[in-house]
């Protein structure tokens, strides 16, 4: 299974323009990359052009398939990959947003914004001038390890900051 290429161009007056592109060519060598890049881009134009405004198609070409979804307005999106690559994630792929098709890029952007809520948290807490540091000493509900084990934590993480 493996994807080759994801492009998006723009459809107008039956004429395709490339917008954007990414290509994967690790399995090609390294004196056919450019070959295959200029055939897939070829291939992506022609393919828009061809399909018709709010359709979706697929074509075959050898071991390679080619699906692409022309919107009502005018952008276009192609994915160029083997034939055992899911028909349905293409287009999933075409017409989605990719941190909702994706859980992981889900999963990834919901816990970038707890980090980010977190860091507000915890700064607002500190707000009135007060630091983390001042706390830990100020503490009664802390024992003696915990503070020399907040102590060393400390030491240790500061050798690594760029200063």
């Amino acid at each position: 299974m493996k994807l080759f290429s994801l492009s998006i161009l723009y459809k107008d007056t039956g004429k395709a323009v490339l917008l954007k592109a990414a290509y994967d060519l690790s399995s090609f060598g390294f004196f056919q990359k450019s070959s295959v890049q200029e055939f897939m881009t070829f291939t992506s134009a022609l393919v828009v052009e061809r399909s018709s405004h709010g359709s979706r198609a697929s074509v075959t070409e050898q071991e390679y398939l080619c699906h692409v979804y022309v919107r009502n307005d005018c952008l276009s999106g192609v994915v160029i990959a083997d034939s055992e690559y899911p028909q349905r994630v293409s287009f999933t792929l075409l017409d989605k947003n990719p941190r909702e098709a994706d859980a992981l890029t889900k999963v990834q952007a919901e816990l970038d914004e707890t980090k980010v809520i977190l860091n507000k948290t915890m700064d607002s807490l500190l707000e009135r001038g007060e630091k983390l540091d001042d706390l830990v000493a100020k503490s009664e509900h802390l024992g003696s390890q915990s503070k020399a084990f907040y102590k060393t934590a400390k030491k240790h993480n500061s050798c690594c900051k760029m200063m």
